[in-house]
């Protein structure tokens, strides 16, 4: 995976998260790209917007890239996040067989790629490979900085 993929994809990602923040949304955002590197979903933190507890970046971008594909198998993609998924989103990414995560920032709460768990080093039958990281900071400040606008 070529890291300067990697990063523009995140860069991508950024900028839904920064969308969600301007929303009043916690800042995640998403998208998934084929195996050809073009992005097939997008998705972005949406849950006080639709008053749905699962309306996270992530499953939205699984969803549309599903769509995409005519396919809930993901096996040829790849997902970009700005923030490291929760259990549910990790669950998500194992059933759609998505091979490859990338994320940015470690959640410390609810981080499911090592953070408090790795469900991905589980037996659940598909083990993605993560690289974490990735415009770690860029995707640390967007959400510290909306918390800190959210506290004032």
């Amino acid at each position: 995976m070529d890291p300067i993929c990697r990063e523009q994809n995140m860069r991508e990602a950024l900028c839904l998260a920064e969308e969600a923040a301007r929303q009043g949304e916690i800042p995640v955002g998403c998208v998934i790209t084929d195996a050809f590197g073009r992005i097939i979903g997008r998705g972005r933190n949406r849950r006080e917007e639709r008053h749905d507890a699962t309306a996270h970046a992530e499953l939205e971008a699984i969803r549309e890239a599903c769509a995409s594909l005519g396919d809930w198998r993901l096996d040829r993609c790849s997902l970009y996040v700005t923030l490291e998924p929760c259990p549910m989103c990790a669950g998500a990414i194992i059933n759609a067989r998505i091979p490859r995560v990338v994320f940015g920032a470690r959640e410390e709460n609810t981080g499911s790629c090592g953070s408090v768990i790795d469900l991905f080093s589980e037996r659940y039958g598909h083990s993605p490979a993560v690289f974490s990281g990735v415009c770690e900071q860029e995707s640390r400040e967007l959400l510290q900085g909306f918390f800190q606008q959210r506290r004032s």
